[in-house]
C-alpha cells in the first residue's frame, strides 16, 4: 500500500483489531483449563469481532471522515480536499474493514473446528 490514506486506514483498523485480538487471546488463555471451552469462546468472540467489522464497513462510506482516526493519522499535506475526502476515506476504510473481517473469519473457522474436535474428543473418552 503506497497510498497514505490506505496506510492510515490500515494502521487505524489494525490497531483496533490488535487490541480486540489481545482481549480474545486473554480470555482463551484464561479458559485454557478446558480446551474445548476455550476454543468455543474464541470462536464466538472472533465471529462477534468479524460481524462488528462488517457493520463498520457498511457504515464507513457515510461516516463523517473528520471524525475518523484515519483522518487524524494523515499528515496535513496528505489530507484530500473536502469535496473528495468523504469518498476516499470512506472507501479506504470500507476496504480495510472488509479485509480484516475476512482474516478474522478464517480465525473463527479455526477456532470452531478446534472446538468441535476438542469437544468430540471429550465425548469419546
Amino acid at each position: 500500500m503506497t497510498n497514505p490514506i490506505e496506510n492510515a486506514a490500515y494502521v487505524s483498523v489494525g490497531r483496533a483489531c490488535g487490541f480486540a485480538g489481545l482481549g480474545i487471546f486473554c480470555i482463551v488463555i484464561g479458559l485454557s483449563f478446558d480446551a474445548g471451552l476455550a476454543a468455543l469462546a474464541g470462536s464466538k468472540l472472533s465471529i462477534a469481532l468479524s460481524l462488528i467489522l462488517l457493520v463498520f464497513a457498511w457504515r464507513a462510506p457515510t461516516r463523517n471522515y473528520k471524525r475518523t482516526e484515519t483522518w487524524l493519522i494523515l499528515k496535513p499535506g496528505d489530507r484530500p480536499q473536502a469535496d473528495v475526502a468523504q469518498r476516499l476515506i470512506g472507501g479506504a476504510l470500507r476496504t480495510v474493514y472488509l479485509w480484516f473481517a475476512q482474516q478474522i473469519a478464517v480465525v473463527t473457522i479455526v477456532f470452531s473446528l478446534s472446538a468441535v474436535v476438542l469437544q468430540a474428543q471429550v465425548l469419546v473418552s
